[in-house]
This record gives structure tokens, sequence and C-alpha cells, in this order.
């Protein structure tokens, strides 16, 4: 049969994610596919996970956070290389990553080197971090799949869309099915959030 396992899209605008953050969760659908041929209504469930984009890992460093040492190389380098203080050493304390750099006879381009192999390190500890960050929220976000979780049911055969967490039902399905009367679900969404939060203030003060 034709449709797609899995998909994915990148939605841009203002507020977009606070506002499509809803739409996470199991959608289920009810339908008579064109293959039936006793008229039966067959159910499927979407899991729909809504992810903030993420922004270009940003590393920085601080001094504070760093202990240079230079010392004199070993290895091959002649006199020069025996002689001076030419090799860098760089720990970073917060995460325990040491770099060593000998290669280069200035200790300038070592120290140079260190730097941005440490940054290289860091940056894949922060990819790392972000990434698993990002999965654990669409673990979070679609759960195991089961049917019983669902937000909102869409119903072909009867042509509305019910949204279970506010209890509004729309009648139009093929309009919403091009992006029509989404907002009433959201603002209504919107709204719970408020009270929601409203509720939760009252409570501890």
């Amino acid at each position: 049969m034709k449709g797609y396992k899995e998909a994915s899209a990148a939605i841009c605008g203002a507020s977009v994610y606070g506002k499509l953050k809803f739409e996470s969760g199991i959608h289920r659908v009810q339908r008579i596919p064109i293959t039936e041929k006793s008229g039966r209504i067959h159910t499927s469930a979407v899991s729909v996970a809504i992810l903030p984009q993420a922004d270009e890992v940003d590393v920085q460093l601080r001094n504070e956070d760093m202990r240079i040492d230079t010392y004199r190389s070993g290895g091959s380098g002649g006199q020069h290389a025996n002689t001076t203080n030419s090799a860098v050493r760089i720990i970073h304390h917060p995460t325990g990553i040491m770099v060593s750099i000998q290669d280069e006879r200035s200790q300038h381009m070592n120290k140079a080197k260190a730097l941005k192999v440490l940054c290289a390190k860091l940056y894949e500890i922060e990819r790392l971090r972000l990434q698993n960050s990002r999965s654990k929220l669409r673990s979070d976000q679609i759960g195991s799949g089961d049917r019983s979780g669902r937000i909102r049911t869409y119903n072909f055969p009867q042509g509305r869309v019910t949204d279970h967490r506010v209890g509004i039902t729309h009648h139009a399905i093929e309009d919403m099915m091009q992006g029509e009367n989404l907002d009433s679900f959201i603002d209504a969404l919107l709204l719970r959030q408020e009270m929601d939060a409203i509720a939760s203030f009252s409570s501890i003060s």
C-alpha cells in the first residue's frame, strides 16, 4: 500500500514551537481504505513529536576553566626541541579533558593547535548531549505509540476531528487537513496551559 512510514519537516515562524508543541502525541485516524471491500472502518495511530530547532553547538573556552602548561618536547626535533618549552599541555577542569601538542617548534603554534583540538572535543561532547536531550524529548512525547494515549481523532467517514484534551470537535475534516481550524485547538490548549499555570501558582502561594 502507498503511504509514508516516517516523515519530518522544519517549520519556521514566530512562536512556532510554543504553538505546535501541542501537536505532539498520538493522533488516531479512522478511515475506510480504498482496498476495503466490505466498508469496514480501519483505525491507525500516528505518533507525532515536535522538537525545537537545534541551534549550532556553541563552545566557549574560559581561561578560568583551563590550565595551560609548557614543557620541553620529546622525540625527534633535534637540539631546539629539547631545550625550549615549546610543547603545550591544556587541561580542561570541568570535563577533565587533557590535550598535549608538541608537533610544532613554536610554543604559540602548539598552543593554538591544542586549543583547536580541545574545542573539537568539547564540541563533540555538547553535540552528543544535545542529541541525547532531543532523543529523550521525542521519546517522552510519543511514548510507546499506544492508541490509548491519543490526543486527537480524525474520523473520515463522519467527517469530524476531535481533540480529546479540550473536548472540541470540528466537522470539516477536509479543511482541517488543509490547515484550517487548527488555531481553534491551539488557542484552547494555550488557554488551558495558562489556567494550569495560574492554578499551580495559586497552590504554592
